[in-house]
């Protein structure tokens, strides 16, 4: 069992930046691939990004591609979302998820254990 808690949303402006933390509690957090989601206000949920167990191998969403920057700190259970040059469609809730499968199950959203979201804002 996998217990995920998001946390550094906020409110932020445009082209502004903000850093997301998703702790992970429970055993062999390196042996999971991590992946952070968002979902705005009437839109399904999309990918972002995702990092393997070890952290060697990452992919983005076209759309934050080069803003965005997903790493992890075994040892402290944590992954994080480095998110620079903030846009208004940016807004949303964002989640991260955690499943022991590192391959296309992530951008389909196929993962395992979910958190309960964190909510990022920008204002234009």
């Amino acid at each position: 069992q996998v217990q995920l808690v998001e946390s550094g949303g906020g409110l932020v402006q445009a082209g502004g930046s903000l850093r997301l933390s998703c702790a992970a509690s429970g055993r062999s957090f390196s042996m999971y691939a991590m992946g952070w989601f968002r979902q705005a206000p009437g839109k399904e949920r999309e990918f972002v990004a995702a990092i393997s167990g070890s952290g060697s191998l990452t992919y983005y969403a076209d759309s934050v591609k080069g803003r965005f920057t997903i790493s992890r700190d075994n040892a402290k259970n944590t992954v994080y979302l480095q998110m620079n040059t903030l846009k208004a469609e940016d807004t949303a809730n964002y989640y991260c998820a955690a499943d022991l499968s590192y391959g296309p199950n992530i951008r389909r959203g196929s993962m395992h254990y979910w958190g309960k979201g964190t909510l990022v804002t920008v204002s234009s």
